[in-house]
Protein backbone atom coordinates (compact mmCIF):
# COMPACT_ATOMS: atom_id res chain seq x y z
CA UNK A 1 0.00 0.00 0.00
CA UNK A 2 1.17 3.67 -0.74
CA UNK A 3 0.49 6.52 0.50
CA UNK A 4 -0.26 9.78 -1.10
CA UNK A 5 -0.08 12.56 1.31
CA UNK A 6 -0.21 12.99 5.18
CA UNK A 7 -1.47 16.33 6.49
CA UNK A 8 -1.35 16.69 9.93
CA UNK A 9 -3.56 19.49 12.32
CA UNK A 10 -5.98 19.22 9.10
CA UNK A 11 -9.57 20.73 9.72
CA UNK A 12 -11.59 19.96 6.61
CA UNK A 13 -12.10 15.91 6.54
CA UNK A 14 -13.76 15.72 9.95
CA UNK A 15 -14.64 17.32 13.33
CA UNK A 16 -11.96 18.90 15.03
CA UNK A 17 -8.44 18.92 14.14
CA UNK A 18 -6.94 15.76 12.51
CA UNK A 19 -4.41 13.91 10.83
CA UNK A 20 -5.57 12.90 7.77
CA UNK A 21 -4.01 9.96 5.71
CA UNK A 22 -4.64 9.71 1.74
CA UNK A 23 -4.24 6.32 0.80
CA UNK A 24 -3.20 5.53 -3.25
CA UNK A 25 -5.23 3.47 -5.22
CA UNK A 26 -8.65 4.19 -6.85
CA UNK A 27 -11.00 2.67 -9.24
CA UNK A 28 -14.20 4.56 -8.86
CA UNK A 29 -12.44 7.67 -11.13
CA UNK A 30 -15.21 9.88 -10.32
CA UNK A 31 -15.06 13.06 -12.69
CA UNK A 32 -14.29 16.02 -11.30
CA UNK A 33 -12.21 14.22 -8.00
CA UNK A 34 -10.86 16.43 -6.09
CA UNK A 35 -7.17 14.01 -5.42
CA UNK A 36 -7.09 12.29 -9.09
CA UNK A 37 -3.72 11.89 -8.44
CA UNK A 38 -4.52 9.48 -5.55
CA UNK A 39 -6.12 7.08 -8.38
CA UNK A 40 -2.48 5.48 -9.30
CA UNK A 41 -1.64 2.57 -7.09
CA UNK A 42 2.46 3.51 -6.78
CA UNK A 43 1.89 7.09 -6.15
CA UNK A 44 3.38 8.38 -3.17
CA UNK A 45 5.44 6.47 -0.84
CA UNK A 46 5.36 2.90 0.99
CA UNK A 47 3.68 2.43 4.06
CA UNK A 48 5.54 0.91 6.50
CA UNK A 49 6.80 1.13 9.78
CA UNK A 50 8.19 4.76 9.53
CA UNK A 51 5.05 6.09 8.03
CA UNK A 52 3.24 4.78 10.66
CA UNK A 53 5.08 5.66 13.62
CA UNK A 54 5.02 9.60 11.89
CA UNK A 55 1.13 9.20 11.53
CA UNK A 56 0.71 8.07 15.19
CA UNK A 57 2.83 10.52 16.77
CA UNK A 58 1.04 13.24 14.60
CA UNK A 59 -2.03 12.52 16.71
CA UNK A 60 -0.53 12.49 20.40
CA UNK A 61 -0.99 15.97 20.93
CA UNK A 62 -4.07 16.87 22.64
CA UNK A 63 -5.79 19.11 20.27
CA UNK A 64 -5.84 16.25 18.01
CA UNK A 65 -9.28 14.50 17.94
CA UNK A 66 -8.57 11.72 15.30
CA UNK A 67 -7.30 10.31 12.26
CA UNK A 68 -8.76 10.74 8.92
CA UNK A 69 -8.87 7.80 5.96
CA UNK A 70 -9.19 9.00 2.53
CA UNK A 71 -7.83 8.48 -1.12
CA UNK A 72 -7.39 7.30 -3.61
CA UNK A 73 -9.97 4.57 -2.07
CA UNK A 74 -9.10 3.18 1.66
CA UNK A 75 -11.80 0.22 1.15
CA UNK A 76 -9.65 -1.13 -2.35
CA UNK A 77 -8.79 -4.89 -1.64
CA UNK A 78 -5.34 -4.20 -2.21
CA UNK A 79 -5.51 -1.09 0.40
CA UNK A 80 -7.02 -3.10 3.09
CA UNK A 81 -4.69 -4.82 5.28
CA UNK A 82 -2.20 -1.84 5.30
CA UNK A 83 -5.54 0.30 6.42
CA UNK A 84 -6.11 -2.45 8.92
CA UNK A 85 -3.02 -2.60 10.59
CA UNK A 86 -3.26 1.44 10.75
CA UNK A 87 -6.57 1.04 12.70
CA UNK A 88 -5.11 -1.44 14.92
CA UNK A 89 -2.21 0.69 16.06
CA UNK A 90 -4.49 3.82 15.91
CA UNK A 91 -6.94 2.15 18.02
CA UNK A 92 -4.76 0.66 20.30
CA UNK A 93 -2.88 4.26 21.23
CA UNK A 94 -5.57 6.65 21.01
CA UNK A 95 -8.78 4.75 22.00
CA UNK A 96 -10.02 7.72 23.37
CA UNK A 97 -9.74 9.52 19.36
CA UNK A 98 -12.19 8.81 16.82
CA UNK A 99 -11.76 7.48 13.35
CA UNK A 100 -13.38 9.15 10.38
CA UNK A 101 -13.16 7.34 6.81
CA UNK A 102 -14.15 8.78 3.08
CA UNK A 103 -15.32 5.93 0.66
CA UNK A 104 -16.73 6.28 -3.01
CA UNK A 105 -17.59 2.68 -1.46
CA UNK A 106 -21.63 2.61 0.15
CA UNK A 107 -21.67 0.82 3.49
CA UNK A 108 -23.64 -1.83 1.27
CA UNK A 109 -21.48 -2.79 -0.98
CA UNK A 110 -18.38 -2.81 1.55
CA UNK A 111 -20.25 -5.03 4.06
CA UNK A 112 -21.09 -7.04 0.95
CA UNK A 113 -25.62 -6.15 1.18
CA UNK A 114 -24.57 -5.54 -2.40
CA UNK A 115 -21.86 -6.93 -4.84
CA UNK A 116 -18.72 -5.24 -4.55
CA UNK A 117 -15.01 -5.83 -4.97
CA UNK A 118 -14.64 -4.37 -1.53
CA UNK A 119 -16.40 -6.74 0.50
CA UNK A 120 -13.86 -8.66 2.23
CA UNK A 121 -13.29 -10.07 5.52
CA UNK A 122 -10.88 -7.20 5.82
CA UNK A 123 -13.53 -4.55 5.48
CA UNK A 124 -15.24 -5.91 7.91
CA UNK A 125 -12.69 -5.65 10.29
CA UNK A 126 -11.97 -2.11 9.30
CA UNK A 127 -15.83 -1.24 10.09
CA UNK A 128 -15.20 -2.01 14.02
CA UNK A 129 -12.59 0.99 14.08
CA UNK A 130 -14.35 3.31 12.45
CA UNK A 131 -16.37 5.80 14.28
CA UNK A 132 -18.03 7.29 11.36
CA UNK A 133 -17.98 6.66 7.54
CA UNK A 134 -19.09 9.04 4.98
CA UNK A 135 -19.84 6.87 2.05
CA UNK A 136 -20.28 6.55 -1.81
CA UNK A 137 -19.15 8.04 -4.78
CA UNK A 138 -18.99 11.55 -5.17
CA UNK A 139 -20.88 12.45 -7.75
CA UNK A 140 -20.49 15.72 -9.94
CA UNK A 141 -24.24 16.50 -11.14
CA UNK A 142 -25.14 16.15 -7.01
CA UNK A 143 -22.56 18.76 -6.02
CA UNK A 144 -23.51 20.87 -3.46
CA UNK A 145 -20.62 22.94 -1.35
CA UNK A 146 -22.90 23.88 1.38
CA UNK A 147 -22.39 20.34 2.57
CA UNK A 148 -20.41 19.55 5.97
CA UNK A 149 -18.06 17.14 5.33
CA UNK A 150 -18.90 15.48 1.70
CA UNK A 151 -18.83 16.98 -1.91
CA UNK A 152 -22.43 15.01 -3.16
CA UNK A 153 -26.06 14.79 -1.87
CA UNK A 154 -25.99 11.25 -2.31
CA UNK A 155 -22.84 10.76 -0.28
CA UNK A 156 -24.12 10.29 3.97
CA UNK A 157 -22.51 10.75 6.72
CA UNK A 158 -22.48 7.64 8.76
CA UNK A 159 -22.35 7.41 12.68
CA UNK A 160 -20.74 3.71 12.30
CA UNK A 161 -20.67 2.49 15.73
CA UNK A 162 -24.40 3.27 16.03
CA UNK A 163 -25.47 1.78 12.54
CA UNK A 164 -24.06 -1.38 13.30
CA UNK A 165 -25.25 -1.42 16.53
CA UNK A 166 -29.07 -0.84 15.36
CA UNK A 167 -28.53 -2.77 12.32
CA UNK A 168 -29.56 -0.28 10.11
CA UNK A 169 -28.20 3.18 8.92
CA UNK A 170 -27.60 6.13 11.78
CA UNK A 171 -26.58 9.53 9.89
CA UNK A 172 -23.96 11.29 11.72
CA UNK A 173 -25.72 14.34 10.46
CA UNK A 174 -28.93 15.02 9.26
Amino acid sequence: MNIAEIKTNDIANGEGVRTSVFVSGCRHRCPDCFNEIAWDFKYGRSYGGDTEKYILDSCRPPWIAGLSLLGGEPFEPENQSGMLELLKAFRAEYPEKSVWCYSGFTLEQITGREKSRAATPQAQEMLKYIDVLVDGRYEKELKNISLKFRGSENQRVIDLKKTLEAKKIILYLE
